[in-house]
């Protein structure tokens, strides 16, 4: 039995506060408990085809909504039902730890030790960080604040609003299969084709309302709802991605700065198509893409917490 529309509503708000406060787990943590797992089941299902990659997604992401919805059926008194989604919340979010490894960045940046910022940034991104320069690394990080904030917060948040803990805990394995086997590279270009189309689909509606939240939010970063709209509306198509750059745009104009270009993934160059107007990203930009992301963030809790009352209704 899916869990009332007010207490998953009151665990989403809960669990978004408790990972505001407290960040990821320091120890077990169950997305990284999940990982090992993908990995040991990619050792028996892993062929350098479509349909294997397809039964290793449908495998995987079966199972975590299959243990959500066991979950959520346990718990049918309120409270219960309450504690399981703010936990599931909880476990799926990174907003803050996100938030974390950008000052991290941008404190080495202010110090001036770029290999410490460069390997700080490795945290984040998957280019090649030695081939980064200060500016580099600060664009790097913030680019990563920005997608990272739709597909680590509100993108859970609003998939836990509609099916509850299945939710939750189904879009966090597609967006981690996403990322452990959704790259274009001689193993996983064909293998991996299944987890990446998936998560662009889970990504296409949350990406936009990040997208939309952070126009909206401009103001508060000193930008201007206008220049992140026209980022949006005539500049996210360069991104190769149809969801990151949507959200990219979107911080790019409201920080009234410019992301995207040439990034260096294993060795091979990849032009992201340049993002706003305005000089490259600073360390001092960090700090105003970490508090648009937190009203990104916060504003998605209130948009979410609103969409399960409306479903309970």
């Amino acid at each position: 039995m899916e869990a009332p529309g007010t207490a998953t509503a009151v665990g989403l708000a809960l669990g978004w506060a408790a990972d505001q406060l407290l960040g990821d787990p320091l120890r077990w943590h169950p997305v990284a408990g999940f990982g090992r797992l993908a990995t040991a089941v990619e050792d028996r299902t892993y062929a350098d085809d479509r349909l294997h990659g397809a039964v290793h997604v449908a495998v995987l992401v079966g199972g975590a909504a299959a243990v959500g919805s066991l979950v959520a059926r346990s718990a049918r008194h309120p409270v219960l039902a309450t504690l399981a989604t703010a936990a599931a919340t909880w476990t799926v979010l990174g907003g803050r730890s996100l938030a974390r490894e950008s000052e991290a960045v941008a404190a080495h940046l202010d110090a001036g030790d770029l290999s410490a910022a460069r390997l700080q940034v490795s945290h984040l991104v998957s280019r090649d960080p030695q081939t980064l320069d200060a500016d580099g690394v600060a664009r790097a990080a913030l680019e990563s604040v920005a997608e990272n904030t739709s597909d680590a917060v509100v993108a859970p948040l609003l998939w836990g609003a509609v099916a509850g803990v299945p939710g939750l805990l189904a879009y966090r394995a597609i967006n981690t299969l996403d990322a452990m086997v959704g790259y274009r590279n001689d193993r996983y270009g064909n293998f991996g084709w299944a987890a990446a189309k998936l998560d662009d689909l889970a990504n296409l509606l949350p990406a936009r309302v990040s997208g939309g939240l952070a126009v909206l939010a401009a103001p508060l970063v000193g930008g201007r709802p206008a220049d992140a709209l026209r980022a949006v509306r005539h500049q996210s198509g360069r991104h190769p991605s149809p969801n990151g750059g949507v959200v990219e745009a979107a911080f790019a104009g409201a920080l009234g700065v410019t992301l995207g270009g040439r990034n260096t993934y294993g060795g091979v160059e990849e032009d992201r198509g340049e993002l706003g107007r305005g000089p490259a990203p600073s360390a001092a930009d960090l700090a105003r893409a970490n508090r648009l992301a937190l009203a990104v963030s916060a504003g998605a809790a209130g948009l979410s917490v609103l969409v399960a009352l409306a479903r309970r209704r």
